[in-house]
């Protein structure tokens, strides 16, 4: 059977808090309590304020039409989250360590720099509704609004220091906030309950598809499956399949209950629109108009202050789970963690530039279609998200007993093709409007959307048909023959002594298979050596002892015991010094062995200063054959 359990030294998503929290108890309700949490925050995505533009719009100029687009995207996302938790649970990946490591370097970067891009739409969304619920509230100008929402970094790293379990509570209080909002709006807007079963069937037109594209965009957001997989392992689950299982079901009760919670509020934000503007044939332009319009629509100045209590509650619960999800892209994508504060700095900036500029140029009202515009850009990066976790997901290799069945991967690609089809009506609708009105500009602007569509194009190929090409490449591509002069001049080498520096990396891993495998060929024995870097090392030497140390020792013990049940003599050294370059040229003098195998991390320049480089010292001070591995396909 697939073995599942994570691979010792492998980087964890969201490391701080990962398995912090105990699902150990025996009680039903005590074990679906300790597994709720995850799902949560992620419906908080699904109701954030471009939900609320998305749903005002389509409400006000569609009246109940599009809540078979709610009810379609909400089944999606019940879905699309599924697979997302299931591989995180499974697997122990996030769904960015996952593409990373799948993937070549180009197809990962142009994917993070997609998803950055989804990222700080959403946070472009979250800063607009804050400081609309700030001006709504408190009369503050859009504009100081919008700057006093990037101080909200300081908030997020306050609830951080209080462990998941606080994001998750302060998270859960807001949504009820959110929910309770809307339950009495929707009773004051009291909407015709029997001509509802009207807009649960098909109906799109011209008109209305840009709507229902940024509802979708708004409803399944692609940071969010990103974000669902790394949250689930905050959780403390088994390494059996039993267990496993297990984990699968909360999960999935856990995300059945909060998203089906979240699309409750974008039908009532939708329904209250169609009752209240619809009806009266009022067309809403930004949400200022629909907070002014309920109060005497109403007949109460309490539905306006509640509109924007809701409003502002959204904005700051988005912002959480935002910045978390933004963490989780950089960390999986790139292999590279960034301070949280700086992070969140350079996220918020991102979204509060362009929502600063908007306001300046074209005034409060071109807020409204900025926030359409960033749920349509959510929309149109969400199969670069979709298709790679379904093929994870079918994976058996990856996945083992847990793989989806054909029914489950005929609905995921259902509803990938929905997705697809739909951007790529809207794609080609606005790129026509752009051309009609372009004049004199046509052909330059011809010249540079080519490429840019051409690009995703081929980007949202090459990433749908991977599987299919991966296994061609290793059916046709790997019979490479030497000539037989070169092959029979070169004396066959033995190895009895092999030397492998340790760094408590991913790359650990692979260099001691390499080393394993020379182990058993030439029943060679395995030196593993970890130079301790630390401040106390440096001070007290051998002497040293402390958690970080220790920690380190049953790391190396846990190796060299894996290595001997396979039957390989195994050898561990921990030394201390402040250049870890000396120790391993010190100690391969001290021990001559036949060859020497290291890890590469795969960066130079800029990076060698900052991370330092180990291997072409190393490699220059010794005379023995020497085996760099780098992780790749």
């Amino acid at each position: 059977m697939l073995s599942l359990r994570r691979p010792t030294g492998e980087s964890r998503s969201l490391a701080d808090v990962h398995s912090s929290v105990g699902t150990s108890q025996v009680s039903f309700w005590r074990r679906m309590f300790a597994f709720s949490g995850p799902a949560y925050l992620v419906s908080v995505g699904y109701m954030d304020p471009g939900n609320w533009a998305t749903d005002l719009e389509g409400g006000a100029r569609f009246g109940y039409q599009l809540l078979w687009v709610l009810v379609m995207s909400n089944a999606m996302a019940v879905l699309l989250q599924t697979l997302s938790a299931r591989l995180g649970i499974v697997r122990g990946r996030d769904l960015a360590q996952a593409c990373r490591e799948t993937y070549p370097r180009a197809v990962n970067l142009a994917l993070w720099g997609l998803c950055e891009i989804a990222v700080a739409a959403c946070d472009l969304a979250e800063v607009i509704g804050a400081a609309i619920g700030l001006n709504l509230l408190f009369h503050i100008p859009l504009l100081v609004g919008v700057l006093i929402t990037a101080a909200d970094t300081l908030l997020l790293l306050w609830f951080q220091s209080f462990g998941i379990r606080t994001i998750e509570a302060v998270v859960l209080a807001l949504i009820t906030v959110i929910a309770g909002c809307f339950a009495i709006e929707l009773v004051w807007a009291r909407p015709a309950f029997g001509e509802l079963a009207t807009g649960l069937t098909f109906q799109l037109n011209h008109d209305s598809l840009y709507v229902a594209i940024g509802i979708l965009g708004a409803t399944v957001m692609p940071h969010n499956l990103y974000l669902h997989s790394a949250l689930v392992q905050t959780r403390h689950i088994g390494h059996s399949e039993v267990e496993k299982r297990s984990a699968c079901r909360y999960n999935f009760i856990d995300s059945l209950v909060a998203l089906n919670g979240a699309m409750f509020v974008n039908c009532a934000i939708l329904v209250m629109a169609g009752a209240v503007f619809f009806k009266r044939q009022i067309v809403v332009t930004e949400i200022q108009q629909a907070h002014l319009l309920l109060a005497p629509l109403l007949g109460t100045g309490l539905a306006g202050i509640i509109f924007a209590v809701a409003l502002l509650a959204s904005g700051q619960s988005s912002t959480l789970t935002g910045t978390l999800a933004g963490q989780i892209v950089m960390e999986g994508f790139l292999n590279f963690r960034m301070r949280p504060w700086l992070r969140r700095l350079l996220t918020r900036t991102l979204a509060v530039a362009p929502a600063a500029l908007t306001i300046w140029y074209l005034g409060d009202k071109g807020t409204y279609q900025l926030l359409l515009l960033s749920q349509v850009i959510l929309s149109m990066q969400l199969p670069f998200a979709v298709i790679p976790l379904i093929h994870f997901t079918s994976d058996r290799e990856r996945m083992g007993s847990f793989a989806n069945s054909l029914w489950v991967r005929v609905l995921a690609w259902s509803a990938a093709i929905v997705i697809i089809g739909l951007n790529v009506r809207l794609a080609a609708m606005a790129i026509s409007d752009w051309l009609a009105i372009a004049g004199r500009w046509r052909t330059p602007l011809i010249v540079l959307l080519a490429p840019v569509c051409g690009g995703f194009a081929l980007l949202l190929g090459w990433v749908t048909l991977e599987p299919l090409l991966h296994r061609w490449t290793r059916r046709y591509g790997e019979a490479v023959e030497l000539p037989e002069p070169a092959g029979a001049e070169v004396p066959a080498p033995v190895y009895e002594r092999i030397l492998v520096p340790l760094d408590h990396t991913a790359l650990d891993r692979l260099a001691v298979s390499h080393a394993a495998a020379m182990g058993k060929l030439y029943g060679a024995r395995i030196f593993l050596l970890h130079v301790e870097e630390g401040v106390t090392s440096q001070v007290y030497g051998q002497a040293a002892s402390t958690a970080e140390v220790e920690a380190g020792q049953q790391y190396l013990e846990r190796i060299a015991q894996s290595l001997r049940n396979q039957g390989i003599a195994v050898e561990t050294v921990i030394t201390h010094s402040t250049s870890p370059t000396k120790e391993i040229v010190r100690y391969a003098r001290e021990i001559s062995p036949d060859l020497l195998i290291m890890g590469a991390h795969g960066h130079g320049g800029l990076k060698d200063l900052i991370f330092g480089n180990t291997i072409n010292p190393v490699r220059h001070h010794l005379q023995i054959p020497m085996l760099i591995v780098r992780a790749g396909r």
